[in-house]
């Protein structure tokens, strides 16, 4: 009997596999149209995402124009050390890094007080014209933003400049004081990017069921008590979600802002790992090609280490994680 029970298993386990595959095959053939609309983002991640890393290979190889990546020298981690060794490496951590962690600090938090403030209005007109006003700088592009800041903190023209000389106080050569520089990229950043990141947290508040307030409000709970007490548990997923993707971007310090509010008085803290590459890459000559590359992959290395290290963290003291 059990010998008969056994190879009725293997048989039933032999065939289970291309019963399988004969169902996945059906429900293809019978939804193929959402196969067909995935097929085109399959194909862009694969040709934009994945492909490219191929070439991330030259980071540890002496590779020059005109040769194949294949073709060229294994060096293994010499670029590594090179830039370890660099006097550079410190102030570009450095910079990168406090940069990172200051507008984590100052700009994650904002959005989150401004979508529980807005949650609470009731006048529809001001709730709206706060969302346009606060929305609308996100449409700005980099290139005019700066121009923007330039214009505004000019030495001679801007309006902060001219406001001070009115006040009879001396003018502030703001983009010429290296210290200056964390402040105006990140408070810019701040002004920017917060009206688009409270539409996320506008978005998590109205998901919550509104018998909770009204049950709150009969137990005599006040507007901060409901806030604390239902409002910022109800965004806390999306919260801590969106805190590890930010962690995980922790070190890409947006190129075009730095690179172009640079210039030769504030480049002791403006000069980040992106800037950096850049320079040394395309501008330093093509020999610094498996150079730059090395400091890039080091740079998207340390970022997903970060990223898994607060996934797993988020996972371990909540119940939200990415994966």
């Amino acid at each position: 009997m059990s010998t008969a029970t056994t190879a009725i298993k293997a048989k039933t386990g032999a065939s289970s596999p291309s019963r399988r595959r004969g169902n996945a095959w059906r429900q293809i053939k019978r939804s193929w149209q959402l196969y067909v609309f995935l097929a085109l983002p399959v194909a862009w991640l694969l040709v934009f995402m994945y492909y490219p890393m191929y070439g991330a290979q030259i980071a540890f190889r002496d590779f020059l124009p005109g040769r194949t990546i294949l073709g060229s020298e294994w060096v293994g981690l010499t670029h590594f050390i090179r830039f370890f060794n660099s006097p550079m490496f410190e102030r570009l951590l450095s910079n990168t890094i406090g940069l990172s962690v200051y507008s984590l600090l100052v700009g994650f938090p904002i959005p989150i007080l401004i979508a529980l403030s807005l949650n609470q209005l009731r006048t529809g007109i001001f709730k709206r014209s706060v969302q346009m006003i606060s929305y609308a700088p996100y449409f700005i592009s980099t290139v005019v933003m700066v121009g923007l800041i330039l214009q505004f903190l000019d030495l001679r023209r801007g309006p902060i400049n001219l406001l001070l000389q009115w006040l009879g106080i001396d003018t502030v050569h703001f983009m010429g004081i290296a210290d200056m520089f964390p402040d105006i990229y990140v408070w810019s950043g701040v002004w920017q990017n917060s009206g688009f990141n409270t539409v996320i947290y506008l978005a998590a508040l109205s998901t919550i069921d509104p018998a909770l307030h009204e049950a709150a409000l009969v137990d005599g709970a006040n507007r901060l008590q409901r806030i604390w007490h239902i409002d910022v548990p109800g965004i806390m997923p999306i919260t801590l979600t969106l805190l590890i993707l930010n962690m995980g971007q922790l070190l890409n310090v947006g190129f075009e802002k730095a690179f172009l509010l640079q210039n030769p008085l504030n480049l002791k803290t403006s000069e980040v790992i992106s800037t950096y590459v850049y320079k040394v890459g395309l501008v330093g000559g093509v020999a610094n090609f498996s150079y730059a590359a090395a400091i890039g992959l080091f740079n998207s290395v340390l970022g997903l280490l970060l990223l898994l290290a607060a996934n797993q963290i988020s996972k371990k003291f909540s119940e939200t994680s990415l994966f």
